[in-house]
């Protein structure tokens, strides 16, 4: 006696086990979150430095800090800078190339349609056709592919403006070292001119001294040798001004320096009484470097996840609608036209090269660690120029202000040499080795303040400081919103 089938409630391990399986699928069709970057910035910065004095001076913002140095020649310098670099003009027009393919970057994911034709003979030549239609295909984003996507987009843009500011960062920061390094350089011309005149002066007395048999040849050969050192001292700053006349031509987008830069040996650009009265904290905002190694975690991170939805069966929907014609069969024309209509499920499942994209999968996951520890050495190394730049710059205060006490110093002494020789009491000679000391305590004290001026540019750099984006660009890129990414 045969006995019919019975279906029974399902057990709770056959409910466990489709539970599994859903959650196994929808865990499947979404990528996996971001990984955690840890950025390693200090609590507080080491080399911060002390408050600021009642009524004291005010710290420039991060889009115009060059103007703390009351230049208004390098003022105008940026501002043309900003207006004819290369350099500027290729990131942003690379920006806003990305930006155009950023918005189709998931189009590949809506569905397409394509009109084509064909031309068939039979294989034994016994008839030929003529073929049209359209193929419709829609791929359906499973297993994490559409926002393995976004995160790649958004990677490029982050990259792409992340260089667009770099090159903003880079070029405010050249222009203010080649005003400053110019500028000083013709300073230092002017006071090794002096130096060497005083030089010549004191060879001649030496000499006339020899003559007189008051002084010996090694005295003259002394003088002689001074004299030699001051005329290849006074090289370096001619060549520093060529160097940089030259480099700031090329900044401006411009072939040849302007004739004013070398005619013109204007005053050294210096910060006076400025100081530092706050530590800056939004460096993981500003610093183009970090905001570029961030973006490449998240352009890995799409890779990482399409190289994993690649595993999966790439799964969509097609259809087709097409015509033949019968232009030719057997010698004779045979005009019909027959259509036909097909839809249905397109399947793409990797089978003999599955472990090559399995393999790739996990390559593409070491690269992705790879990013993240490439955005700490960033982080890192963004923190310590930072803090060697904060502590150059009070240090090299320090050393300005001892400078131009140096220079008070030197004043007074040649002022009472010249006093002392005016009664009779002093040589001539005497009187130029003054000179020259004096000459000597000014040129420290235009190296100490340049070596401040550069600091405060090295500080500002690391910290990415930069003017507000030009109106071109920012049409199309709001400079304050950051690509995001759905975690």
């Amino acid at each position: 006696m045969r006995h019919p089938l019975r279906f029974g409630r399902p057990s709770m391990a056959a409910l466990r086990l489709l539970a599994a399986l859903a959650l196994t699928l929808l865990a499947g069709c979404s990528a996996a979150p971001l990984p955690a970057l840890k950025p390693p910035v200090p609590q507080a910065w080491r080399n911060a430095p002390l408050p600021a004095p009642p009524g004291g001076p005010a710290q420039p913002d991060l889009h115009n800090w060059w103007q703390a140095f009351n230049d208004p020649d390098l003022n105008a310098l940026v501002e043309r800078a900003l207006d004819g670099n290369l350099d500027v003009a290729a990131a942003a027009e690379r920006l806003l190339a990305v930006r155009i393919l950023y918005g189709h970057a998931t189009d590949k994911y809506l569905p397409s349609l394509r009109a084509d034709t064909n031309q068939v003979i039979q294989p034994d030549a016994s008839a030929s056709y003529f073929i049209a239609g359209f193929d419709a295909l829609w791929e359906v984003p499973f297993f994490g592919a559409l926002k393995s996507t976004r995160r790649l987009a958004n990677g490029n843009l982050s990259t792409a403006r992340a260089q667009w500011q770099s090159a903003y960062v880079t070029l405010v920061a050249e222009v203010a070292r080649c005003w400053i390094e110019l500028r000083t350089a013709q300073q230092q011309a002017q006071e090794l001119a002096q130096v060497r005149d005083a030089d010549r002066e004191k060879l001649r007395l030496v000499q006339v001294r020899a003559q007189l048999k008051l002084a010996s040849p090694a005295d003259v050969a002394a003088a002689e040798l001074e004299l030699a050192r001051a005329e290849i001292a006074l090289t370096d700053p001619q060549r520093a001004i060529e160097a940089n006349a030259q480099q700031l031509a090329v900044l401006l987008g411009q072939n040849e320096p302007d004739p004013a830069w070398l005619a013109d040996a204007g005053a050294q650009p210096e910060l006076g009484s400025w100081q530092l009265t706050s530590a800056p904290a939004d460096l993981l905002r500003t610093r183009p470097e970090i905001a570029s190694a961030e973006a490449d975690v998240l352009r890995a991170a799409g890779e990482a996840g399409l190289s994993h939805a690649d595993i999966y069966p790439h799964i969509g929907l097609g259809s087709s609608l097409d015509w033949s014609l019968n232009i030719l069969h057997h010698h004779t024309f045979f005009r019909s036209g027959e259509g036909i209509f097909s839809v249905g499920p397109v399947v793409d499942m990797p089978l003999f090269d599955w472990g090559m994209r399995v393999a790739q999968a996990h390559a593409k996951d070491h690269e992705l660690k790879a990013a993240v520890y490439a955005y700490r050495q960033a982080v890192l190394q963004g923190v310590a120029e930072t803090e060697t730049a904060m502590s150059d710059l009070q240090q090299l205060r320090l050393r300005e202000d001892a400078a131009e006490r140096a220079v008070q110093a030197s004043d007074r002494d040649a002022a009472a040499v010249d006093e002392r020789r005016g009664l009779g009491l002093s040589s001539t000679l005497a009187w130029q080795d003054a000179l020259i000391a004096q000459r000597n305590a000014q040129l420290e004290l235009i190296s100490a303040r340049a070596e401040r001026d550069l600091a405060y540019v090295s500080l500002y750099k690391a910290l990415g400081g930069a003017p507000l984006p030009r109106d071109n660009v920012a049409a199309h890129y709001d400079a304050s919103a950051r690509p995001k990414d759905a975690r």
